[in-house]
């Protein structure tokens, strides 16, 4: 009988925006995000109801239309709608604001993901790597991910280094990963002096000493280091306690871009013509000559910038963006690389289709639309 509820319950369960939240969370974690982006909930109630989610690249106002319209209570925009400090949010905004406000207005959930999509597997930039036939891929630069943490390292009798540890332990030291009261420890040997007014715990003042001791290291989160110090020190039998604090190097990650070579060489402009048909770009451009061989691709959706210039560039290579400006398609030709521009827009478009496929898998109960209203800001003539 007890089994049958919960099963009845589960079958009742309505999901909620914060489900939608956690399942592009999953997809797009937000720490693979820039520094200087803003992503995640924008605007909205956690634990309101969903039942109609919209995904667009931008949130103007006819894609809020569209999501009123259609009874969507959760919009998913790639680019953040939200991006600078908002000092007023109005109907009359001529800015991205209105839209926002509209979707408030209407009770409609707002959500953006980004750089975090750009470096996420499967994100927008694999999305344009698969459309070219490339089926491995390394990032074009790591993200350095998680709480900068630090190691701690102390000296202690042996008979006492369970104490101290212990005291460490309780002020948030020695977490890896989902293991707790992690430590290492090494056998060694201590030597002192004591001057006079000292009182060594071991050993006797004004006699050179030798001591048999422990050392202590244990990874502290670095915004813990002054309540795990006064904790080790505390429970340390040393008069004067010896420690050093190293500064550790982040975890790297799989971060934003994507670097691989072609399933066989092919021209820049057959490629040109593949990935506009693909893509549905009502335009592309092409840096360096029509007829030249490319080996290996260079993804940046959206604007790549100088991002592809950190890496080592050849005539058989070619950076794949949205937009080049003048000048670094300039730098292009002169190292000599290739270029193709799909269009800003254009270039981040195909993600939503399979990021919807990937959403309703993962959130039962949720109906994910792509927008029609969501559209190229620029059109060919």
């Amino acid at each position: 009988m007890a089994q049958s509820q919960n099963n009845k319950s589960r079958n009742n369960y309505t999901p909620r925006v914060s489900d939608v939240c956690s399942a592009l969370e999953t997809i797009a974690p937000l720490r693979l995000a820039q520094k200087w982006d803003n992503v995640g909930l924008l605007a909205g109630d956690a634990n309101a109801t969903v039942s109609k989610a919209l995904l667009c690249i931008d949130l103007t106002p006819e894609v809020a239309a569209e999501a009123i319209k259609t009874g969507a209570d959760f919009v998913m925009a790639y680019h953040p709608p939200i991006f600078k400090p908002v000092a007023r949010l109005t109907a009359q905004s001529g800015g991205p604001e209105a839209a926002i406000f509209r979707c408030i207005a209407n009770g409609i959930a707002v959500y953006s993901t980004h750089t975090a999509l750009d470096a996420a597997d499967g994100g927008t930039n694999d999305v344009i790597a698969n459309l070219c036939g490339i089926t491995e891929t390394e990032p074009l630069e790591n993200a350095t991910t998680g709480t900068p943490e630090c190691k701690i390292v102390t000296f202690v009798p042996a008979k006492h280094v369970d104490v101290v540890a212990c005291a460490m332990f309780k002020q948030g030291a020695g977490h890896i990963g989902d293991y707790e009261q992690c430590s290492n420890r090494i056998n060694g040997q201590g030597t002192f002096y004591g001057t006079d007014g000292t009182q060594p715990a071991a050993g006797k003042s004004g006699t050179y000493e030798h001591v048999d001791e422990v050392r202590l290291e244990i990874v502290c989160p670095a915004n813990r280091i002054p309540e795990v110090t006064a904790a080790m020190t505390k429970a340390h039998p040393y008069e004067e306690v010896a420690y050093d604090i190293y500064p550790t190097q982040a975890h790297p990650e799989r971060g934003i871009g994507r670097v691989g070579k072609l399933p066989r060489p092919v021209t820049l402009e057959t490629l040109a013509k593949k990935l506009k048909q693909a893509t549905g770009a009502p335009s592309t451009h092409i840096v360096g000559k029509p007829r030249q061989k490319i080996n290996r691709a260079v993804i940046v959706v959206g604007a790549a910038g100088s991002l592809p210039f950190s890496i080592p560039l050849g005539k058989t290579d070619v950076i794949i963006t949205g937009e080049i400006r003048h000048h670094d398609a300039l730098t292009i030709l002169r190292r000599p690389c290739n270029a193709l521009a799909l269009g800003h827009w254009s270039s981040e478009r195909p993600t939503l289709k399979h990021l919807a496929k990937r959403l309703t898998a993962m959130t039962k109960g949720v109906s994910y639309k792509v927008s029609r209203a969501d559209c190229e800001p620029f059109q060919p003539i």
